[in-house]
């Protein structure tokens, strides 16, 4: 069962830049890319633990700040040589308002 959260206007998030939610779970990056298109995912490289809502937006990539792993936004995988991945959590865009799917604070509430 999925439970959609109101975070924001999709304009409160800047075009290729990003906007943190904070959680019980932690804190989760809420991108928006140059074409509108939104994805949530944990702000934080499993790297070095870099602040990812902090890097660079690129197509649907986002570079992180520390060292320069580029992860896609819609899985969270890592690109290139580098190797890891990043949760990633549905959102979405309704009625001109970003949505965020909260479903994983309750699975991890119920565990």
């Amino acid at each position: 069962m999925t439970a959609m959260i109101d975070i924001a206007a999709l304009d409160d998030i800047p075009r290729q830049g990003a906007r943190v939610v904070k959680t019980e779970a932690g804190c989760v990056a809420v991108f928006r890319t140059a074409d509108d298109q939104v994805f949530a995912l944990d702000d934080r490289c499993p790297h070095k633990g870099g602040p990812l809502s902090e890097g660079i937006v690129h197509g649907t990539s986002v570079t992180c700040p520390l060292h320069n792993w580029v992860f896609d936004l819609a899985t969270g995988i890592a690109k290139g040589a580098d190797e890891g991945q990043v949760r990633t959590y549905p959102a979405r865009m309704e009625n001109g308002r970003v949505l965020l799917d909260v479903s994983f604070l309750q699975r991890r509430s119920a565990a």
